[in-house]
């Protein structure tokens, strides 16, 4: 993939589901940028630095085991969410670096009538840096109908004055609650 160049991955007609997505990026991570369309979208569903949707936030190898999301040695990414699409799927990635990549890599699925009950998968990035002392960073918000939050990849680091990031509070407000429906004492317990 060229500088500046978006170069698609996979153009899917449906009914269907990815199940696993492998790739082996090369190149500066964060500026590497993957995008999921879902049916007829014109705006992304997921909209991610490649690096961050594995959950390898800093650019950097760091070895990972779970149900969702592998890495492996030599930056070999996996992931297996669930990600079901009706009438066609497509996934870009957009090199926003100054140096051609080389990238390998593997989208597999099937086709099939989806139940109507069926979710679409989402993922978004959010950066701030600093964050603003004395405000709450807000993950996620103004998500409308039925779902399931699966998580987040949270990659934080220490800004030089001899704090400590986990003291954060993890609060979630669920179907327009004033009050938290789930509080967490720090990070380390999230």
């Amino acid at each position: 993939i060229g500088p500046n160049e978006t170069f698609t991955l996979a153009e899917i007609e449906g009914p269907g589901s990815i199940q696993q997505i492998w790739m082996t990026p090369t190149g500066e991570w964060r500026k590497t940028i993957i995008r999921f369309y879902w049916d007829d979208e014109k705006e992304p569903s997921v909209e991610c630095p490649i690096g961050d949707f594995f959950c390898s936030g800093w650019g950097l190898y760091s070895p990972l085991s779970s149900l969702a999301v592998c890495v492996n040695p030599g930056s070999a990414f996996n992931c297996y969410w669930q990600m079901p699409f009706r009438k066609k799927c497509k996934i870009t990635m957009e090199n926003r670096g100054e140096q051609k990549q080389t990238l390998f890599y593997m989208i597999s699925g099937w086709h099939g009538e989806i139940p109507e009950d069926s979710g679409y998968f989402h993922a978004v990035y959010r950066q701030e840096h600093p964050v603003q002392k004395g405000r709450s960073y807000t993950v996620l918000d103004n998500v409308e109908g039925p779902g399931m939050f699966a998580g987040v990849c949270f990659s934080s680091g220490m800004n030089g004055n001899n704090t400590c990031w986990v003291e954060g509070e993890i609060k979630m407000y669920i179907d327009g609650a004033k009050y938290p429906s789930m509080n967490y004492t720090g990070t380390e317990d999230y």
